[in-house]
């Protein structure tokens, strides 16, 4: 283990803020972040799980204003009469974070490492350390047949003591991946994948040509840097930037309640991880509900059955042990 552990790792304090633990995930591009007390790891921050919570507050709590009201907290009469200033930062805010899609942050000249189904599992794992990416596409020819990544190779070879120079591909790979198109938006993307619980995902050009692979990381990157965008070089908008994500990431538990339920699932998701197909992203459809509490939750959803539609609406509003309890009224 000493010869494969990174040594004195960066590290947040249980005082620590939210936001810095954040700050310093996002600048050290690290996917996991020790919390110490006294000398002691009491806890250990998933980035992923982490950063996508951050974004799925952030869109709720933007969505019923109360982040953009805490950030406009306290700043108005800096800005004084210029209201007309005031509402084009919070319309350009609203921009930032739900209108950019995919193509934005992919190059035309962008490249896929991939393998081969009758490759071993070492041909890959050589292909992410050449080109420095967690996952790899598996093709035959032009015709894509799964993915594998970092994880895989952990959890479906290591664990499993399995031989990586005497496994083939095709057999610890996730066959028949979904994909996202350039057109879908990169929020959507990221709460599709919060609500599946898989990390990667396939980007398709319109002629079903896969141009990228892309993981949570990369694309809450982005969302974050879209949001401070939109601030520019005003002192004042940069404070109601802050001030939107100190709201955003201190919005209560109890008021969010997929917070428990994202804790609640994440052993059932890790060992599960690849062995259901995640949905083609841009078959999915956007819904609003209202909780009996007048809360407004939104998620994506591919919709193909009734049953499906239910479980996410009882994920959303903490009730998954209960779906009887969700009453659909359906109109024709």
């Amino acid at each position: 283990m000493a010869r494969v552990m990174t040594r004195n790792p960066i590290y947040v304090t249980s005082n620590s803020s939210a936001t810095e633990a954040l700050q310093k995930m996002v600048q050290g591009k690290f996917r996991h972040l020790p919390v110490v007390q006294n000398g002691e790891v009491i806890a250990m921050l998933d980035i992923t799980k982490f950063l996508c919570d951050a974004i799925s507050r952030m869109e709720k709590a933007a969505e019923q204003g109360s982040a953009i009201a805490a950030a406009m907290e306290g700043v108005e009469q800096q800005w004084g009469n210029e209201f007309a200033g005031l509402h084009a930062f919070i319309e350009n805010l609203r921009d930032q974070m739900f209108k950019p899609s995919l193509s934005t942050i992919i190059t035309q000249n962008s490249s896929v490492p991939a393998v081969s189904p009758s490759d071993l599992v070492t041909v890959a794992a050589k292909k992410m350390r050449e080109h420095r990416v967690n996952s790899v596409v598996v093709m035959t020819g032009n015709i894509l047949q799964g993915i594998i990544t970092s994880k895989d190779l952990v959890l479906r070879v290591v664990a499993q003591s399995l031989s990586p120079e005497a496994t083939l591909i095709e057999k610890v790979m996730t066959a028949s991946p979904g994909c996202a198109t350039l057109d879908t938006s990169i929020l959507e993307v990221l709460q599709s994948m919060q609500d599946r619980k898989y990390h990667h995902i396939l980007v398709a050009d319109k002629r079903g040509q896969i141009v990228a692979c892309l993981d949570t990381l990369q694309l809450t990157h982005t969302a974050i840097s879209m949001v401070e965008g939109a601030s520019g070089p005003n002192d004042v908008a940069n404070t109601m930037v802050q001030k939107f994500w100190d709201s955003a990431l201190a919005l209560h538990a109890s008021e969010e309640n997929d917070w428990h339920s994202d804790e609640s699932r994440t052993a059932a998701s890790d060992s599960a991880e690849g062995k259901q197909t995640p949905p083609h992203v841009g078959n999915a459809f956007s819904f609003k509900i209202e909780d009996r509490k007048g809360r407004m939750h939104r998620f994506s959803c591919v919709s193909e059955s009734l049953d499906e539609l239910v479980s996410a609406i009882a994920y959303r509003l903490g009730t998954e042990n209960k779906k009887a309890n969700v009453n659909l009224l359906v109109r024709v």
